[in-house]
């Protein structure tokens, strides 16, 4: 049975204040100029929340490993965007070199495309995760709707190429509005996002994105990277496949163990 969705206290407030202004105006109707404008503030302050990708205001949201798996040296390796034919492969290569299991937020749509490579992944002991059906740009300011069929389509597609149906949920490019969370509670999904990103689809520079990674790297921290739209370097290569090498060996370095986000469920 799917989980009953419980508000968050930003949407709780935000709704008793679109309560109290419609019996504000009722009763004064001469305020109704700044009841108007608290609600536009509200509202500003939502939509503000979607836009911050490691935002809780909107509902529960993974930016670090549960407190045991911290406290046990876990780091979580989350690669976004696949899974890419070309890329992929060599990420998982080494991945298999330094022993390193990684979350891999794969499009539904590719999933479909590339159901073998799909299938590999799980086969070398990672998890494929929901990352939408399409990603499309849009997602954010999706209705209710639009957000279910996203997230519902994918779910469908990867546990039927996988055989696993994904437990956690990343937004496309990280944004979204208050709408998704009831979507996600009613699919079983969690909310993940990150404590670090190298901004790797943008940044061709695989130092720059490599500190960016790893500067204060501690045990909890969920890293972000991407086989899919990855940038290139100047010399054509995949910054992921630059970059990821450098921060296995600083993982192994720190002591800390890379880990599925599904491994530490409790």
């Amino acid at each position: 049975m799917a989980e009953r969705w419980k508000p968050a206290f930003a949407i709780q407030a935000s709704l008793a204040l679109h309560a109290a202004a419609v019996i504000v105006v009722i009763a004064w109707p001469h305020l109704w100029p700044w009841v108007l404008a608290v609600i536009f503030v509200d509202h500003m302050i939502l939509t503000a929340a979607g836009l911050w990708p490691r935002s809780k205001l909107l509902g529960p949201n993974w930016t670090h490993l549960p407190p045991q798996a911290a406290a046990n040296g876990s780091v979580a390796i989350t690669i976004d965007d696949g899974p890419d034919p070309a890329v992929t492969p060599q990420v998982l290569d080494l991945l298999d070199r330094h022993s390193a299991k990684a979350t891999f937020f794969c499009i539904g749509e590719l999933v479909e495309r590339h159901s073998l490579l799909a299938r590999e992944i799980i086969r070398r002991g990672h998890s494929i995760e929901n990352h939408s059906q399409h990603h499309l740009h849009r997602f954010s300011v999706l209705g209710p709707g639009g957000m279910r069929a996203e997230v519902a389509r994918a779910q469908e597609v990867i546990e039927a190429v996988t055989g696993q149906r994904p437990e956690f949920f990343r937004a496309p490019a990280g944004l979204r509005s208050p709408f998704l969370e009831p979507v996600l509670v009613r699919s079983g999904l969690r909310l993940a996002s990150w404590t670090r990103r190298g901004f790797d689809t943008v940044n061709p520079d695989p130092a720059v994105v490599y500190n960016r990674l790893t500067t204060g790297l501690a045990g909890g921290d969920i890293l972000l990277l991407h086989d899919g739209h990855a940038a290139q370097t100047p010399s054509g290569v995949p910054v992921i496949l630059e970059v990821l090498p450098r921060v296995l060996e600083a993982i192994a370095a720190a002591r800390l163990t890379p880990v599925t986000l599904r491994s530490v469920l409790t």
